[in-house]
Parts: C-alpha cells; sequence; structure tokens
C-alpha cells in the first residue's frame, strides 16, 4: 500500500512539473506576440509613453512614483514621459500643487481610443493564428485561460461589444465558429510562434 502511495504521489508530481514547465514554455511566447501586436498600433507614441498609457489604464489614480517603479525609470524621467501625455490630452494629473510624485493620474477618453485601436488590432491578429485550429481546440484554449484567469487574474479588458459577438471573429476572410462548427484548418504542419530572438530576459516580459 505504501509503495503504490509513493508511486501516486510521484506521478503526480511529474504532472505538476510537466504542466509548470508547458506554462512556462508556452506563455512568454504568445506574451511576445501580443506585445509586438500591441506596439504596432501605437500610434506614433513611444514605447515609454505607450506604457506608461497602459499602465494607468490598469491603476487608476496611480502615483508618480509608482509608475516609474513599473517603468524603471528616474522619477524626472517619468515625470517627462506623462507631461507628454498630458499635452497630448492622453492624461490627466490631479493634486499635484504640492508634490508632483504623489500626483495621481488619470486616462483620457483620448488615450483610451489609443490603447482600444490597439487591442482590436491584436484581437484581430489573434484571430488570424486561432482560425487555424478546430473548433474544438479553440474550446480547450478558452478553457486553459480561464483556469490561469483563476491563478494569476486578467489584464480587466471590457467585455466584447455586441458588435464584435454578432461579427465573430474575421480572420483571413472567414468567421471563427463555435465548438461543434467544424473544424477550421490542422495543426499539422503549422509553424511553431517563436520570439525573433532565441532568448528574452525576464525583463522583456515586464513591459508592455
Amino acid at each position: 500500500m505504501q509503495l503504490l502511495l509513493s508511486t501516486s504521489r510521484a506521478r503526480g508530481g511529474g504532472v505538476l512539473a510537466a504542466c509548470a514547465h508547458e506554462v512556462l514554455d508556452t506563455v512568454p511566447p504568445v506574451i511576445w506576440f501580443i506585445r509586438k501586436q500591441m506596439r504596432e498600433r501605437r500610434r506614433g507614441l513611444s514605447l515609454p509613453q505607450f506604457r506608461t498609457l497602459a499602465t494607468v489604464d490598469q491603476q487608476p489614480a496611480v502615483s508618480l512614483s509608482v509608475l516609474a517603479d513599473h517603468l524603471g525609470s528616474s522619477l524626472p524621467t517619468a515625470s517627462r514621459i506623462v507631461e507628454g501625455l498630458v499635452k497630448k490630452g492622453l492624461l490627466t494629473r490631479k493634486g499635484c500643487d504640492q508634490d508632483r510624485r504623489q500626483c495621481a493620474l488619470g486616462i483620457t477618453a483620448s488615450g483610451k481610443a489609443v490603447l482600444l485601436t490597439a487591442w482590436r488590432h491584436t484581437h484581430a491578429e489573434m484571430g488570424k493564428l486561432l482560425i487555424g485550429i478546430s473548433a474544438a481546440e479553440r474550446e480547450t484554449v478558452s478553457a486553459a485561460m480561464k483556469i490561469l484567469s483563476g491563478l494569476f487574474g486578467s489584464a480587466g479588458l471590457p467585455e466584447m461589444s455586441g458588435e464584435w459577438r454578432r461579427a465573430g471573429v474575421v480572420a483571413g476572410g472567414r468567421r471563427m465558429t463555435s465548438a461543434g462548427g467544424g473544424k477550421q484548418g490542422s495543426t499539422r504542419g503549422r509553424r511553431r510562434w517563436r520570439p525573433r530572438t532565441a532568448a528574452i530576459s525576464v525583463n522583456k516580459f515586464s513591459e508592455v
């Protein structure tokens, strides 16, 4: 009996280790793909400016000090970035009379529009990849993402609009179907997505 328990625990540990390995191996390239697509629609903003917009959107009323820490920059550098975005009408500042380091930052409607444009582009490009797998496989991916969301949280994206739900995700001129809608392509022979560089530092994945 003790031998059976030990064997069962060993197998369970092996499955756990394999699961952790798959997450660590798969998630970083997905993050790289998402961020690459987001950056292609940043409307002339520098990467630090775009990262600042995304950070303020995710953390309403964030202070300049917290923002600088997230960007990995000095307070003067973060202040200049914010100043530029305020002048563009993409961010707001409140409570900066005494100490700019503690002023609360907010994103404007124009700032949200910039991010929404980037998200929509990324959403469409992701759809072009997912069209290559079957409806059943897409259901499996969705289920896996819900599990990971329960563990790590989510980006807090707004719900898909009624227009998006009616149209579905159109990729390559085809509409993605729900489960049971048949196979939309085969995964066999598809190129495995990899970052352009063989090794990307952890700091790379902390960026927007």
